[in-house]
């Protein structure tokens, strides 16, 4: 579940296999890129915003030639959404993430492939422009501007939206997807569907979600309990019909906003409007 700590993951190993290469090739799959060759090009860094995956990198038009990117600075930018992923190949390697019909772009360096399936928002925007595609987004987690206070004045300004929600709207707080959202909720012991201005303690259930995404950076898979065993991760995502590791009760699951959202009905009863 590409949520801010898979972004913060596929961003450092773009970072580790193209960052200070001059790219070889490249490839778009999309229309309005389809044009674009960035052969020449410097990779100067990869970063994450939220969910958002900025490759910064140096048009060869104004670089020096000196190897250090000097040039004229644009930013890739890409957003995984529920199924996009970047994969990394050792030239020569055969591509075999995903089918090939998923491909949306691929960038060539001298010590690796990259490889994008599925990408969604794809963009090639002048680096100082930056801010009209991730402007928007509030604190991010997983980044230097993290700041709990920040993230619930933002949350508080729709006191009546229900918290299970709230968490997800980037706008608030960069990062938190479907996964984290039950997690942390479980357990703080507050209902999905208490509004946001119920919650005895949203500098707790920030701060909380903050910590797990934290602890997941560098891991490939996402775990909430601790463990990383297959069955053992998660408390009530997708645990459906199971019983709460805590009390016993069956996991329920229900659409809110779309999402499929997971609770023990139980540890987190909901409280008076």
């Amino acid at each position: 579940m590409p949520e801010g700590d898979t972004v913060w993951n596929t961003a450092r190993v773009l970072q580790q296999a193209l960052a200070g290469d001059r790219l070889t090739g490249s490839e778009f799959r999309v229309p309005r890129l389809a044009t674009t060759n960035l052969a020449g090009w410097t990779v100067h860094e990869s970063a994450s915003r939220g969910k958002h995956l900025l490759l910064r990198l140096a048009s060869p038009r104004t670089d020096h030639g000196d190897g250090g990117g000097g040039g004229e600075r644009w930013t890739l930018h890409s957003h995984l959404r529920m199924d996009g992923t970047w994969r990394t190949y050792p030239p020569g390697r055969r591509w075999s993430a995903r089918p090939a019909h998923l491909i949306r772009a691929v960038l060539r360096g001298p010590r690796a492939v990259a490889v994008g399936y599925h990408l969604h928002d794809l963009a090639l925007v002048p680096t100082a422009e930056e801010q009209r595609l991730v402007g928007h987004l509030g604190p991010d987690l997983l980044g230097p501007d993290w700041d709990p206070v920040e993230a619930v004045r933002r949350l508080t300004a729709d006191p009546e939206a229900t918290i299970g929600t709230a968490l997800l709207d980037q706008r608030s707080l960069a990062g938190v997807g479907n996964l984290y959202k039950c997690e942390v909720l479980f357990l703080r012991g507050v209902s999905p569907w208490t509004p946001v201005r119920a919650v005895p303690d949203l500098i707790g259930v920030v701060t909380l979600a903050q910590r797990l995404l934290f602890a997941n950076r560098g891991h490939g898979t996402q775990s909430s309990t601790g463990s990383r065993h297959r069955g053992q991760t998660t408390y009530v995502y997708g645990r459906w019909a199971q019983p709460c590791r805590r009390c016993g009760t069956a996991i329920r699951r229900q659409e809110q906003d779309e999402r499929v959202t997971y609770w023990c009905p139980t540890c987190q009863p909901e409280r008076p409007g």
